[in-house]
Order: structure tokens, then sequence, then C-alpha cells
């Protein structure tokens, strides 16, 4: 039981790696939150013994009223999981104006609130706390024709170093994952094959394997790794 008795927020919780990793926190003894926008979500919050926010990570009175939501449930927050994300398309000259603020709403602005407001209240309480931010391997090298995309996460990732390290001393720790292509709904079957060839495993990752490193990284076995991005790729950004 890695995480027995803790608090944690995930956003994006509702499906993907976010459901992934609520499912394996819960099942390490955490209780947890789900911010997501689906209301769907609601229904799979309840299935697997979590408790359900509706609201729009890209805006930052919804992130604020989750946080505050958290503490009212369960008097404290000691985790936090910035997973919400979209994928975005285009490359500099093709994507829209739209696409380009959606994507970063969400990608950029959504994890920055989720340490704004978590790490505010994980301060208040005195007591530290671990937040994850989901990165990826295209914040860590460029995907030319993904702008959105790729400037998105290669902002967390530069974001996770900065408010791992100012807050270090206080026993907040912010750490993010950098996953390669991950087998979800949101990969059409007919591409896997052409992902798995990305990947010098020769295949692309789980969610539960994603989920084990962010579970690994909320626990005290993780209290020495602060500002940290994590490869978790198949050793796509090694080569």
């Amino acid at each position: 039981m890695l995480l027995e008795n803790k608090v944690a927020l995930i956003t994006g919780g509702g499906s993907g790696l976010g459901l992934a990793t609520a499912k394996t926190f819960i099942a390490e003894g955490a209780k947890v939150m789900i911010l997501d926008y689906n209301p769907a979500s609601e229904a799979v919050a309840d299935e697997i013994g979590a408790k359900f926010f509706a609201g729009d990570v890209s805006k930052a009175e919804s992130v604020e009223a989750a946080v505050k939501a958290t503490v009212e449930a369960f008097g404290r927050i000691d985790i936090a999981v910035a997973s919400a994300g979209v994928g975005g398309e285009g490359d500099v000259v093709t994507s829209t104006v739209d696409n380009w603020t959606k994507t970063n709403g969400i990608d950029y602005d959504g994890v920055f609130y989720t340490n704004k407001y978590a790490i505010a209240q994980m301060l208040e309480q005195g007591e530290g706390g671990s937040v994850i931010n989901l990165a990826s391997m295209f914040g860590m090298v460029a995907v030319s024709n993904n702008i959105a995309y790729s400037a998105s996460k290669g902002g967390v990732v530069n974001m996770t170093r900065a408010a791992g390290t100012m807050y270090a001393k206080d026993g907040v720790r912010v750490n993010a994952v950098a996953p390669g292509v991950i087998e979800t709904p949101l990969i059409p079957e007919e591409a896997l094959k052409q992902y798995s060839a990305l990947h010098p495993m020769g295949r692309v990752g789980q969610p539960q394997e994603v989920a084990d490193l962010i579970t690994f990284l909320a626990s005290d076995k993780s209290k020495f790794i602060t500002g940290a991005i994590i490869p978790i790729d198949g050793g796509y950004t090694a080569v």
C-alpha cells in the first residue's frame, strides 16, 4: 500500500493514462478525486471508488475549485497528477490559431493551474506533497508536424524543473513523466504498427506501465527526486 491514506487529485482521470493512474492509486490505498470535463467520467469515478469533479483544466477557476472540493471531501491534498491533455495538429505554418490556443490551454495552462493551486494547498498544510506532470517524449525532442503539442509539452518540462526546485525545501516535490506513444483509445488501431517502429523496443507502451511510474513518484519511495523529467518511451529519446 504505497499510498495508504494519501489524498490525490488527478486531472483527466476519467480515461487513458489518468484512469489507469486513478485505479492504481486506489489499489495502493489512496483516496482519489478525478477532475474531468466529460460528464460520463462521473460514472467511471463511481465504478472505481473515486470522487468526481466536473471541470475544465484550461480554466483557472475550475482547477482552483477542484482543489477546494478535494480538500472539502478528504480534508487535505497530498498528491496532484496533471494528466489531462489533447493531441493538437499542424506545423508552425499549418497549425490554426484555434488549435494552438486549445492545445496550449489544456496541455500547458492546465498543468500550470494544477501545479499552482495544488502546491499552494500543500504549502498551507505544511507537510509536503508530490506533483506529477504529464509531459511527453515530444517535449524533450521536437515533433515538427505538431507545433502546439511539442511546444506545450516542452513548456511542461521546464515548468516542472522550476517548480520542483522552488519548493524542494518545503517538501513539495514536482516531477514529470515523459511517455512515448502509449496504447490508449486516442491511438487508431491502424497506427499502432507505425508507432511501434518509432521505439527501439519495437512496441508502444501500456497505460499501466506509465501509471506504475507515476505511483512511484507519488510515493515516499521517491523522496529524493524532484525537478526530474523521466522518459518512459521504450528508448525513443536515447537515440
